[in-house]
């Protein structure tokens, strides 16, 4: 049977559906990328960099091709699983709970042509909407941190990945000796009790029969994004207005401080987390 989606979920479906955040993730936070960038300085663009993290995790998988079955969970507008199906030539399943990112998800694939090749589903990672066993990849980024039971979304990866199949996401995190209460504003910001950190995953997914392959420790990328897309917003606050209410704006512009502010102090992390399931 499956369970009902946490509370943290539902909240981050009301956000995306609604038009500011389509408004402001589209136009200002990477495009068809709304994730972390990787950039190559402080001075990059958001959306190259926003694509990087696409070329950089598509590069850490091993011996995916035209056959393979890759599921991105929390796919945004799909960015990712257009340039796994253009480059490897895999099937790519999106899973997202927001519609309207599903919307123009679809219809950007059936302007790339991609259309057989990336299906979209509206769904939740912690119900994965996916056979046992089905899928050689789960592919994620900067997702995750929005269920309220991460435990549960783990649970489902494995349960739908073949044996020896491949599991690779990012993920906004706290650091592993952050002291307690510091990131309240973070949390009380996006509707959450906790985030990951790189000790969870590594404890839970060894608990699930996952084995290491490679994990990236980039929480400098993390600063910088947010840092950018402030900047972004900052300066493109007239034009955005017209499409986003100024209470929106005002309250990101003031959310993104606390992220920047978190890193700085050493409170959060950020990086790129690559494992097997045993076979």
């Amino acid at each position: 049977m499956k369970a009902n989606k946490s509370s943290a979920v539902a909240q981050a479906e009301a956000y995306y559906d609604s038009p500011d955040a389509d408004s402001f993730y589209f136009t200002i936070w990477g495009g068809e990328d709304i994730h972390i960038g990787m950039y190559k300085d402080d001075n990059e663009a958001i959306v190259p960099a926003s694509h990087r993290n696409d070329e950089t995790l598509a590069s850490m998988l091993q011996g995916i091709g035209e056959t393979s079955k890759v599921l991105d969970i929390g796919a945004g507008y799909g960015g990712a699983a257009r340039h796994l199906a253009k480059t490897r030539g895999c099937h790519v399943t999106c899973v997202n709970i927001s519609e309207t990112q599903n919307k123009l998800n679809r219809e950007l694939n059936r302007k790339a042509g991609l259309e057989e090749r990336v299906d979209v589903v509206h769904g939740d990672f912690e119900n994965i909407p996916a056979d046992d066993e089905s899928m050689d990849v789960v592919w994620s980024q900067d997702a995750i941190l929005h269920s309220g039971n991460r435990p549960r979304v783990l649970d489902e990866v494995k349960r739908v990945l073949k044996p020896g199949g491949q599991f690779i996401f990012t993920d906004p995190m706290q650091a592993d000796d952050c002291p307690e209460g510091v990131l309240q504003p973070i949390l009380d910001r996006i509707h959450l009790e906790t985030l990951g950190s790189f000790d969870f995953y590594d404890r839970e997914l060894g608990r699930r029969d996952f084995k290491k392959v490679e994990v990236k420790v980039l929480t400098h990328q993390l600063r910088r994004h947010y840092w950018r897309v402030g900047e972004e917003l900052k300066a493109n606050y007239e034009r955005l207005s017209k499409g986003a209410s100024t209470t929106y704006l005002d309250n990101m512009i003031k959310g993104l401080g606390h992220w920047v502010d978190g890193a700085d102090k050493g409170y959060l992390a950020w990086g790129v987390m690559h494992y097997r399931l045993a076979k």
